[in-house]
């Protein structure tokens, strides 16, 4: 008699949700006035800091070399990955490890972005950038080398220009590993990369 009764109110109840269909509504309008800044990477560069990142702005692609020794991180480290043109890499063939526990003595990682964001500061990165995606991760000190005419305003232009035609991975990186507990109390490089600098092409030395 229960299980007759169970299956009758479990039929009561499909029934319902059968017969409550919802109402199709249209999809949102998004040809719209998303939000911009008149000075894009002065927004990028005050949103990094923000989320505990830092920016160093060099004048064009022959200065990168400069512009890095200015990085204590960098300038300390012995083992360094780079797989940005002209900046070579120290310490281990980096390129041929697989096993992301390979990279437990990687320093300084220095990789090309393909564009960043000033709405949040975010860098978009693939796996033309980085063969290993678990460098970004183990790397103690991470820097990201970004055209400075590559600044796009927002995600919504951002989600535009990405394409996975030719990619099997992708991610936006903003700011250092960092984690908050319920105090409230910011921790830098907890779980990954204790410092994350943002190369600026393209912009002043200073």
């Amino acid at each position: 008699m229960k299980n007759e009764i169970a299956m009758n109110n479990r039929q009561k109840i499909l029934a319902a949700l059968t017969d409550g269909q919802v109402p199709e509504v249209s999809l949102p309008d998004l040809q719209r006035d998303w939000t911009t800044y008149p000075d894009p990477k002065a927004q990028f560069v005050e949103v990094l800091e923000g989320v505990g990142g830092k920016a160093l702005e060099v004048s064009g692609s022959d200065s990168i070399g400069a512009g890095l020794q200015r990085i204590e991180a960098y300038r300390e480290a012995k083992n360094i990955w780079s797989t940005v043109s002209g900046i070579p890499s120290t310490g281990e063939e980096w390129s041929g490890l697989k096993d992301p526990h390979e990279f437990e003595t990687l320093e300084c990682c220095v990789v090309p972005g393909e564009f960043a964001v000033a709405e949040n500061a975010a860098v978009w990165l693939t796996d033309k950038s980085i063969p290993c995606r678990a460098a970004l991760f183990v790397t103690q000190h991470l820097v990201l080398v970004v055209p400075s005419s590559g600044i796009l305003q927002n995600m919504h232009e951002a989600y535009a220009k990405i394409s996975f035609d030719d990619v099997r991975f992708g991610i936006f990186v903003s700011g250092p590993s960092k984690t908050a507990d319920i105090e409230q109390s910011l921790v830098i490089g907890a779980h990954g990369a204790r410092s994350l600098t943002v190369v600026l092409v393209g912009g002043p030395t200073d």
